[in-house]
């Protein structure tokens, strides 16, 4: 008898002897689970395993919802975007698509040896996420106001609250969607200052804080066209003044014409009635005395 758990004892220590690099290389389960969400993006974050392995540490991660409990009988889907990964953060914001509590684990692997699971706790809701403010441009273009934002977190709105200045008792609140960038306020007072903040908002419990309060003036709306009519009616009346002009000259009277146009005498240094002289010499006057021919006898025959 004393022989058979003596023999059994010997079995039991050489099977744990045999099985014991298996539990030497047993990988210890990720760390330090948590999940970052900010304006509807989703990062799951973990801390790099400390174990050591011969290859890279590669980390898998799977998530279930409310379907994956309810249709799937409790399944879990493996994120695609994270699937034997050497990153310690998973993205998960196109997975987590509705507004229902999510279950998440991770775990790492070494060559073919996995690590259990660690999960998430507790679970996610994309509810939770914190919403940061805003970034709004406010410009006037005519009476129209003109606000505009950058990329809007789906599925939020932001609530944009605009006011007349001094009269900040009754402001006009416009619900954006996330679709949409810019709002127009139109049928503004002109010659007025209007003032503008806003907000993101998910639901009636969770929003951001509001922007920094901009106000802008609303310009007069005949501004615009003001320099272009300026020069059209600088262009007309000169070309009517230079038409006056050439219409006179044409059709001016001779009379008229020597009233509006007189013509002045020209200077006496410039008049040509000059009385120019020049002297002969007696010689030369001797020279030019005429010469009378006497036609000869023969000449007759």
């Amino acid at each position: 008898m004393r022989l058979r758990s003596t023999v059994n004892l010997l079995v039991t220590t050489m099977m744990v002897l045999l099985d014991f690099p298996n539990y030497v290389r047993m990988l210890s389960a990720p760390s330090g689970v948590s999940m970052e969400s900010v304006d509807m993006r989703h990062v799951l974050k973990w801390r790099p395993l400390q174990a050591p392995c011969n290859t890279t540490v590669l980390y898998s991660v799977q998530f279930q919802g409310e379907f994956e409990l309810s249709v799937l009988h409790g399944s879990w889907v493996d994120a695609p975007e994270c699937q034997q990964t050497r990153h310690t953060r998973c993205d998960l914001t196109l997975d987590l698509g509705s507004d229902s509590d999510y279950n998440v684990h991770v775990r790492a692997q070494c060559g073919s040896t996995l690590s259990p699971w660690t999960d998430l706790s507790p679970p996610f809701n994309r509810r939770d996420t914190v919403l940061t403010v805003p970034e709004m441009l406010v410009t006037a273009v005519g009476d129209v106001l003109q606000v505009s934002f950058n990329k809007l977190p789906h599925p939020a709105v932001i609530s944009v609250t605009v006011w007349r200045k001094g009269d900040e008792q009754q402001p006009s609140i416009y619900m954006l969607p996330a679709e949409q960038t810019m709002l127009p306020v139109a049928a503004l007072q002109e010659g007025a200052e209007y003032c503008v903040r806003a907000q993101t908002v998910l639901n009636s419990q969770l929003h951001s804080s509001s922007t920094a309060i901009q106000c802008v003036s609303i310009t007069v709306p005949d501004a615009a066209w003001k320099k272009p009519t300026t020069v059209t009616l600088t262009v007309i009346t000169m070309a009517g003044l230079l038409f006056a002009v050439f219409w006179s000259i044409v059709h001016c009277r001779p009379d008229a014409c020597q009233t509006y146009f007189h013509k002045e005498p020209l200077p006496h240094p410039l008049k040509s009635d000059w009385d120019i002289q020049i002297h002969i010499s007696r010689e030369e006057v001797e020279l030019c005395e005429p010469i009378h021919m006497v036609p000869s006898a023969d000449s007759s025959d």
